[in-house]
């Protein structure tokens, strides 16, 4: 079986830089995205490979502590973070790239590597919850969309709410 991929995008109407700067200040993405209750950097405040962190989120109503790694860093373009969690090994990549001057495509990228027997077996399962993955996702990209253009918060909901 392949693994599982998912892969969105938004068009944020803001300079690559604003982009990347929201999105990689780890510390303080507790500001910006709503989900994410929680942050405690293991190995300082610097964005560099092998930075770790321990990131707490809101998922269906319970909160959830994850160990994560960055693996790749290439400011102001993209990187790559990867956490093992519940028999999987899981690989995020936020990649930055520049439309036009004032404007940028922020792509998130996930992909779920099933490690254990266990997780194998429920690979099909998993699938079924692809639908939920993908609005939290979504959820975290209208969220940088708003950190990154405060004045434009209006089309950030009104996107929302006709499902782009």
């Amino acid at each position: 079986m392949a693994n599982l991929i998912l892969t969105l995008s938004r068009h944020i109407p803001a300079p690559q830089q604003v982009v990347w700067d929201v999105i990689s200040d780890i510390p303080r993405c507790v500001e910006s995205i709503e989900s994410i209750v929680g942050i405690e950097m293991l190995t300082g405040d610097t964005m560099e490979v092998g930075a770790r962190w321990k990131e707490t989120r809101t998922l269906f109503r319970r909160e959830t502590t994850e160990e994560m790694e960055v693996t790749v860093f290439e400011p102001p373009f993209r990187y790559v973070v990867e956490a093992d969690s519940c028999g999987a090994h899981f690989t995020s990549e936020i990649r930055c790239d520049p439309d036009g001057d004032d404007a940028t495509i922020l792509m998130m990228t996930m992909e779920t590597i099933p490690t254990t027997f266990f997780a194998r077996l429920m690979k099909p399962v998993a699938k079924l919850t692809m639908g939920t993955m993908r609005k939290m996702m979504q959820k975290d990209l209208d969220d940088i969309f708003r950190a990154c253009t405060p004045g434009l918060e209006d089309e950030a909901s009104a996107e929302e709410a006709s499902g782009q």
